[in-house]
């Protein structure tokens, strides 16, 4: 596994590195973006962890030009522990959010949580599923998803809140059983920090994200996937 660190301070850089080291995973540093997006380009890499704080791009920029790079996923740590940026991050394409000063025990748990859910759905997931009359396809083994034809990039967090909805119709999911799902562990805090997933995932997957047909809302419950799969190939 390698890892692709993006971070201007010097010294988290370092604390990062060396522990992940240890863990025996291949590590890359970077500490600006330009060559953080020319890294990703270039290696294959398992996991990004990003300070968006970095020279050359804004805090949504180099969110954004990574993901149109990749969907790797994507772990964001930041000294801004606000509602509204922990929440922005995920919207900007994160699929977690570490708060400064961190623990790094948690750090490399959250790592291997992510991973395992990974490797789970390689695993398992080895079919195609076609919904509305084929207008949503989704191919769990080449995690590739087609809306009217048209392929359509999700996240990592993304897929794998998508795959817990079409594996389950009907069933509702609340915010913190979601969490659980896809990041392996429960997630304390606000729950609006799923909201901002599935408002990303509504808006590439749905012709209405406003009026989902797929993803619904159980009020003062969570969500569920409202839609039959039509055929699995």
């Amino acid at each position: 596994m390698k890892i692709l660190i993006v971070e201007s301070e010097a010294s988290c850089r370092d604390v990062l590195k060396s522990h992940f080291l240890k863990e025996g995973w291949g590590v890359m540093t970077s500490n600006e973006g330009t060559d953080a997006l020319q890294k990703l380009r270039k290696f294959k890499v398992d996991l990004v962890i990003l300070n968006p704080m970095v020279q050359k791009f804004s805090y949504s920029e180099i969110c954004s030009e990574i993901r149109k790079i990749s969907n790797v996923p994507l772990f964001i740590i930041s000294s801004r522990s606000k509602e509204e940026d922990i929440i922005n991050g995920f919207k900007q394409g994160a699929d977690d959010y570490i708060v400064k000063p961190f623990r790094i025990n948690e750090v490399i748990a959250r790592i291997y949580a992510s991973f395992r859910r990974i490797e789970l759905y390689k695993n398992e997931s080895q079919k195609v599923f076609c919904f509305n009359q084929n207008s949503l396809v989704i191919n769990f083994e080449t995690q590739e998803v087609l809306v009217d034809n048209k392929t359509v990039k999700l996240t990592s967090t993304e897929f794998k809140i998508l795959d817990a909805f079409v594996k389950k119709p009907g069933k509702v999911f609340s915010r913190h059983d979601l969490s659980y799902i896809v990041q392996g562990y429960r997630y304390i805090g606000d729950a609006r920090t799923m909201d901002a997933h599935i408002k990303n995932l509504r808006k590439k997957i749905e012709e209405d994200p406003k009026n989902p047909k797929y993803i619904v809302t159980k009020i003062g419950a969570g969500y569920k996937f409202d839609c039959l799969m039509d055929q699995a190939q």
